[in-house]
């Protein structure tokens, strides 16, 4: 496999993924059909996202952290109201009508949230971060004092 992982396209193709799934919870098709793909496909998005995670956290030196945080997030967040959607009693794949969906989803709910929580200990905005300043006041003065002389 590739070592260096392109976040943006890896994330854009889960979403599509996800919009998939979603779209098939609104069509009215013979579910038995789609029930195992379906969650070999959340199987497959589920462990996707554990790569992305772990080489988010892996490497703290990304150029574009704060951008990259935010489209795991956004796409760990689609992935769990997915996994919502699918506990519906609505959903043509919910437990109470494949009682052995519910292991899955269980264990991709509990992976999702451990996701969250990493992602959220894992990144602090740039606006929240507390670092020392690139020019200090004094210099600063001196810089905008010598500005201003003839």
């Amino acid at each position: 496999m590739n070592k260096r992982i392109n976040f943006e396209d890896t994330i854009f193709i889960l979403n599509v993924r996800i919009r998939m799934i979603r779209d098939l919870l609104h069509l009215d098709t013979d579910t038995g059909l789609f029930l195992r793909q379906t969650m070999g496909d959340l199987e497959f998005m589920n462990s996707v996202l554990d790569m992305l995670m772990e080489k988010f956290i892996a490497n703290i030196k990304f150029l574009d952290r704060e951008t990259e945080a935010d489209n795991l997030s956004d796409a760990e967040w689609q992935f769990s109201q997915l996994i919502n959607e699918l506990t519906n009693n609505t959903s043509p794949f919910s437990p109470a009508r494949f009682p052995e969906t519910q292991a899955w989803i269980d264990k991709f709910r509990k992976d999702s949230l451990k996701r969250q929580k990493q992602i959220d200990e894992a990144y602090v905005p740039a606006g929240n971060s507390v670092t020392e300043p690139v020019v200090s006041n004094a210099e600063l003065n001196g810089l905008l004092g010598s500005l201003g002389s003839p």
